[in-house]
């Protein structure tokens, strides 16, 4: 990666800074829900001492020339108030779910404030006596999975459940993650700006590998890194447009959610295990299935589409989200794939396979470095040249999907339970719905967050979600499982 000082962004966070539209926001929206009631106090209190002072992303704004120079610089707000942060609200009528998804989806069409810190909580009490946090920043702060991990330092494990206090304070974040040009009718512009991009990826990997070169046994390793790179960049560039569907389209700038019930993890490892997958590799079958059901009752044929699933380039052994402190300076540090989604596959157990078998590739390829790689040029160039290799890539995908694992045991905020997590990635260009998939003390929950005019009832989608589910459960198992 590039040094910039360490008041700039680098380019990759630049990037994500200069991605914002009116319809598609650059910002991970979260929800926390609680087994009782935070008071106002006792969450400023740990928000001040978990969040601001180790962090001083926190306390920045963001001062945009446009790269490479100066590029955008961290400053401090000379008038940051926590209170312009952290806002209290009610949910005093009606039931509680339905307007806690209408308030989420309002809240997720507004773009954060550029002349403050780029973030935002939301302390939401409902007519029962349990509470809500909304949690929203900007993705130049640093990816889902870390931001995850921040937000969960603000929890204590049950040992230590309790109010903060400065000299019990921990830093906790770093969870583990799972692990667009179309050559036909692409105007000449379009493909001028994905060579240079492709030149630029080229040089950082020859760069890097010139550094090996003074070593002869690591030469056989470089060539073959050289030439895996080479095919992650032709698929990445000749990737065609996902064709139009009920995911993507026209979209307005107003926002829905809606999630799942929890399910058991133990349930869904189970028919892992029966199928010889991943929990992952289930969890995207069942997501793939109610796709498939959505498509057919707008009356469209279902066929395939794709996914974009980041794919973390931080070390393999880090632990799940809130068992390790995130890097002070925080930042992102991941790639995106292209899954493709069977939703033409009628069996339940033939897109099980498939995904898992296109899942393999993806995880032995150089994919994830390499888009990363194109995120950083990309981060570099001027904005007419990064907004079209943006729209590029993103015109080759439907959906964005993540999957988080969260801690495995129950933490709590200020001695309160936490009950259940989920964190929805943005979507960026023309891409229209956010998956989110978290793992949290023994269950997993699935949310969406959709383009209102587009999916204008996610809550069905959830529903057959649950069927589906329910469903695999009974497939029968594989041979030699």
């Amino acid at each position: 990666m590039i040094g910039w000082p360490s008041d700039r962004l680098s380019s990759a966070d630049a990037a994500w800074l200069h991605m914002d539209r009116p319809t598609n926001l650059m910002v991970i929206n979260s929800v926390l829900r609680f087994e009782g009631r935070l008071e106002p106090e006792q969450l400023l209190e740990v928000v001040r001492e978990r969040l601001v002072e180790p962090y001083p992303r926190f306390s920045q704004r963001v001062r945009d020339g446009r790269m490479p120079l100066p590029g955008p610089r961290w400053e401090v707000d000379p008038d940051f108030d926590l209170a312009r942060h952290v806002h209290v609200r009610s949910l005093l009528s009606g039931p509680g779910e339905r307007r806690l998804r209408e308030l989420l989806g309002s809240l997720a069409s507004i773009p954060l404030d550029r002349d403050r810190p780029l973030w935002e909580m939301h302390l939401v009490d409902g007519p029962g006596r349990d509470s809500t946090v909304i949690v929203r920043m900007h993705h130049c702060i640093a990816d889902g999975v870390t931001l995850a991990g921040v937000m969960l330092s603000l929890t204590d494990p049950a040992g230590r459940a309790g109010a903060p206090s400065r000299a019990s304070r921990r830093h906790v974040p770093s969870p583990d993650a799972s692990r667009t040009w179309s050559l036909p009718g692409v105007p000449l512009a379009a493909l001028d700006t994905a060579t240079r991009t492709a030149a630029a990826v080229t040089r950082t990997v020859v760069t890097q590998a010139g550094e090996t070169l003074a070593h002869p046994m690591r030469l056989l390793g470089v060539a073959s890194d050289l030439a895996a790179d080479g095919r992650a960049l032709s698929k990445l560039a000749l990737i065609p447009p996902d064709a139009r569907n009920p995911l993507r389209g026209d979209m307005g700038v107003e926002r829905s959610v809606a999630w799942s019930r929890t399910f058991p993890l133990a349930e869904v490892k189970a028919v892992a295990r029966a199928q010889r997958a991943t929990v992952n590799d289930v969890l995207l079958a069942a997501v793939t299935g109610a796709l498939r059901g959505y498509m057919t009752s707008r009356g469209q044929t279902p066929r395939a589409i794709r996914a974009i699933v980041p794919f973390n380039l931080r070390p393999p052994e880090q632990p799940a989200a809130g068992e390790q402190p995130a890097p002070r300076e925080l930042g992102n540090r991941f790639g995106l794939v292209f899954l493709t989604l069977p939703v033409d596959r009628a069996s339940r157990s033939e897109r099980l396979t498939e995904l898992k078998r296109r899942m393999d590739a993806i995880k032995r390829s150089a994919e994830g470095p390499v888009s990363y790689a194109l995120l950083e040029a990309a981060g570099l160039t001027p904005p007419a040249v990064e907004n079209g290799v943006i729209d590029l890539f993103s015109a080759k995908a439907s959906a964005v999907m993540t999957n988080v694992p969260g801690p495995r045991e129950t933490v709590y905020l200020a001695g309160v339970p936490l009950r259940s997590v989920l964190v929805w990635a943005p979507t960026s260009g023309s891409v229209g719905t956010s998956v989110s998939i978290f793992s949290y003390r023994g269950t997993v929950t699935i949310g969406l967050l959709v383009h209102a005019d587009l999916v204008p009832d996610p809550q069905s989608i959830v529903a057959r979600l649950h069927r589906e589910i329910a469903a695999m459960a009974k497939l029968a198992p594989v041979a030699g499982a």
